[in-house]
């Protein structure tokens, strides 16, 4: 039996023209009215849960609720779905076997025979057993193309050397980037990967030799290799002008400053998803890719939809996977809020990555989350910009957190500790130390996301 190639699985021709990319995309999206918005995102969710109704784990989840197809009539239904999130997609796993019973690959008549090509990697695992994150072909390049659109929209083309600092094996994220840059921008692409696969040094050399235009990765450790950079004399010979990744506005002026006035720009997404949301080129929020994510800011405790402004978890429901694992109603547990119409195209906008409901703590009754701590320290010279959080419990048995700040020499440890209290909303201790002190805790150099809370309350 003669079985279809990946790309012979499914119509990249329907693919472009369902999720444009370059002119085509802001020409549609550019005043696309919200009627227009929605009658598109009801006609792929309709498909979507179609194939849902096809897979147990759906069939289970939406069962236990006492929901039956015809309740659903529409996207104008989603909220009688219940959310789900990781620790249901583990419990999957837990229950049935490797691959767990979300992904649909038993779905097809005549077995493996009959299924179209996978694409499987897998989360970290660095809270646990990692998660199969599996793809079809449509899907896949759909979240391929989703990231080329990212690039060539900030102007990556031709004449650009993307240097990549995504990490590869298992997981996902370096593999997608590298297809997305290979398919869908014609840019020339180094898989550098994270300070592990690559030594850092051994990447700035290569950036200067190659003459990489565009950084993409994690903002940590963008910033760490201009550090690295201008200790090695490279720094001047790199034309760096766009740094693309997951930066966090809030950390802007920081990786600007470092790599000497490129221009960085912020998007957002998860390794289930591929990318939800990004920066335009005049970098006034970042806008939900409308056509392919149907994206809900539900409260972190109610559950309820939150209003414009208010922080909420970021739901999201995949439109174009209705191949192999679709996405529907999934709890991210990353928190931001809405930011409302305007900027570059006519598509809802949000403010980025704020932090994890499921990693937030609460101190003195007031919610924090670590990652705000980078926004608080933003554009200080006496600041390397790395930190690490620690809570612990005093001898009260009360909570307290404390937060390490790298320093260069000449910081005010009470203004820290005032402007901390400030934009956190609660008092926490502020311990300072020389640069380079939190690498051992933060693990910048090997992770794609460092680690910003340890928790030590036993």
């Amino acid at each position: 039996m003669t079985h279809p190639t990946y790309f012979e699985s499914f119509d990249i021709r329907q693919v472009l023209s369902d999720h444009p990319l370059g002119t085509p995309f802001t020409d549609r999206f550019g005043g696309i009215s919200r009627d227009a918005m929605f009658a598109m995102q009801d006609a792929q969710f309709r498909k979507v849960m179609a194939r849902g109704w096809e897979i147990p784990f759906y069939r289970r989840l939406w069962g236990a609720q006492g929901i039956e197809p015809g309740d659903i009539a529409g996207l104008a239904d989603i909220a009688k779905l219940p959310v789900y999130d990781k620790s249901d997609l583990m419990a999957s796993l837990a229950e049935h076997g490797p691959l767990g019973d979300f992904t649909g690959m038993d779905s097809f008549g005549g077995g493996g025979a009959a299924r179209p090509p996978v694409v499987l990697h897998t989360t970290s695992g660095t809270t646990g057993r990692p998660q199969p994150l599996m793809f079809g072909p449509k899907g896949r390049e759909v979240i391929n193309l989703l990231v080329g659109r990212i690039y060539r929209w900030l102007g990556v083309g031709a004449d650009d050397v993307i240097h990549s600092v995504y990490g590869h094996g298992m997981i996902n994220g370096g593999h997608f980037i590298r297809e997305a840059a290979l398919h869908f921008t014609n840019a020339l692409f180094l898989p550098a990967g994270t300070g592990i696969e690559t030594r850092s040094v051994q990447q700035v050399r290569l950036m200067a030799d190659f003459g990489v235009t565009t950084l993409v990765g994690f903002g940590d450790y963008v910033r760490k290799l201009a550090q690295v950079a201008e200790a090695e004399g490279v720094l001047d010979r790199i034309p760096m002008r766009l740094l693309i990744g997951h930066l966090g506005s809030d950390e802007r002026a920081l990786l600007e400053q470092a790599w000497g006035g490129a221009k960085a720009y912020d998007w957002y997404g998860v390794g289930d998803t591929g990318p939800i949301a990004a920066e335009g080129p005049s970098r006034d929020g970042l806008h939900v890719f409308e056509d392919a994510h149907y994206l809900e800011l539900l409260d972190i405790d109610s559950g309820a939809p939150v209003g414009m402004g208010a922080t909420g978890d970021m739901v999201v429901t995949c439109l174009f996977k209705d191949d192999i694992a679709p996405c529907i109603r999934f709890n991210t547990h990353d928190v931001t809020h809405e930011l409302g119409m305007g900027g570059d195209v006519a598509l809802r906008r949000i403010a980025g990555f704020r932090g994890r409901s499921d990693n937030m703590v609460k101190l003195r009754g007031i919610n924090v989350f670590p990652h705000a701590v980078a926004g608080l320290i933003d554009g200080r010279a006496d600041l390397t910009g790395e930190y690490v959080c620690r809570l612990r419990r005093d001898g009260a048995g009360r909570e307290e957190m404390q937060v390490t700040l790298e320093s260069r020499g000449g910081s005010d440890l009470a203004e820290l500790a005032e402007a901390l209290r400030r934009g956190l909303g609660v008092e926490v201790a502020v311990v300072l130390c020389e640069p380079g002190g939190t690498a051992a805790h933060t693990q910048v150099e090997t992770r794609q996301k460092p680690i910003r809370l340890i928790d030590e309350r036993g």
